[in-house]
């Protein structure tokens, strides 16, 4: 059978390396992408000579038809990404990421492939998983405004006692704290239900935070780690939301590709929703400090600002055991043996720090407090 791959978005951080997966395990690669500034800036990102590539909009029907010519597989990564920019660019996040998936879906009802895998996302759990002080699972977290208020930063059961994070699993229900979340939920659930309804399998991965070198360093509303390096590399200090000891799980772009090509592999992947994290928690706090010192910076400390931003949660980590026994998915590059990698690619590369520019905006629109 051929094997002839459409991804869209694929001119992006994980599309660029998504692309090289693919090309090198025997797949032939069209990429979709519309090329926007904020994430490429104003240099066109670079090709790889053995795939075909395509420059328009997800949700141009006739570009979504030609793209679709002769394909076998869809790996579906267009998308706006970014928590705190969601939350004023409303229209725009909804028309990319959901008007642009149903255009997707609907050009494959005549131009049918054979499974579909789209990039879903971790903040569809808002608040991860956590148990009380005597072990029972509690899926249900919340953060109240009034403990906010008070710096109590940390989500407690209904009597106010603490509550500990432990690893998230699918099972968790979904919690959607921003209109990112949103979007990326629809995304997920219009794929699988296009996957029930017409003879194509779908599948969806919720990402954790994805690292490694080739991420959007001038877009302050892409991944933590590039926002902590731009700043690092124009010797600013990372600026923290709340205390910095929010907890996150971040999970290496060469893993998450690998687990994109399992996912169009696996039969048992098929009407799945799938974790994709490198099953660690780290601190915000320790990443920048990590990142600082990799980057031979250590004396510039983080800027902890004790401020809350709207859309944001606390603690969330992957529980990757379903991506183990469906894909057979093991992450290899983890964040303590890979970040001088990205150090050294932040060096050669330089970085525009955008940071302030972006909490003025948040503050200006009331989303900080």
């Amino acid at each position: 059978m051929s094997k002839n791959a459409l991804i869209t978005g694929g001119c992006g951080f994980i599309g660029r390396q998504v692309t090289e997966e693919l090309l090198e395990n025997g797949y032939s690669v069209t990429v979709l992408d519309n090329l926007i500034e904020q994430v490429h800036g104003e240099t066109a990102p670079p090709k790889d000579p053995r795939a075909e590539y395509l420059i328009g909009d997800v949700r141009d029907p006739e570009c979504v038809k030609k793209a679709l010519r002769g394909i076998d597989f869809v790996v579906h990564l267009a998308a706006e990404v970014g928590v705190g920019q969601s939350m004023y660019e409303i229209a725009r996040y909804v028309g990319v990421n959901d008007l642009g998936t149903g255009v997707l879906l609907e050009a494959m009802i005549n131009q049918p492939v054979k499974r579909i895998v789209v990039a879903s996302s971790m903040s569809v759990y808002g608040e991860g998983l956590y148990e009380t002080v005597d072990g029972r699972r509690f899926d249900r977290a919340r953060r109240r405004k009034d403990r906010l208020g008070a710096g109590q930063w940390d989500p407690a059961d209904a009597d106010g006692r603490a509550l500990r994070p432990i690893a998230t699993d699918e099972e968790k229900p979904v919690e959607l704290a921003s209109i990112y979340a949103l979007t990326k939920y629809a995304q997920e659930r219009a794929v699988l239900i296009f996957g029930e309804a017409y003879p194509v399998e779908a599948v969806a991965l919720r990402l954790f935070n994805v690292f490694g070198p080739g991420q959007a360093l001038s877009n302050p509303y892409t991944g933590v780690l590039a926002n902590f390096a731009s700043r690092l590399a124009n010797d600013q200090p990372p600026l923290i939301f709340e205390d910095g000891q929010q907890k996150r799980d971040f999970v290496h772009v060469r893993d998450v590709a690998r687990a994109f090509r399992l996912a169009l592999e696996s039969k048992d992947a098929v009407g799945q929703v799938i974790n994709i994290g490198s099953g660690n928690a780290y601190t915000i706090q320790q990443v920048a400090e990590i990142l600082a010192d990799a980057m031979g910076l250590p004396e510039i400390r983080p800027e902890i600002l004790n401020k809350i931003r709207s859309g944001d949660i606390r603690h969330c980590f992957a529980d990757i055991s379903k991506a183990h026994e469906l894909l057979g998915f093991e992450p290899l590059h983890r964040l303590e043996d890979t970040v001088a990698e990205f150090a050294e690619w932040v060096r050669e590369t330089g970085a525009v720090d955008n940071a302030a520019q972006m909490r003025k905006q948040l503050e200006e629109r009331g989303l900080v407090s």
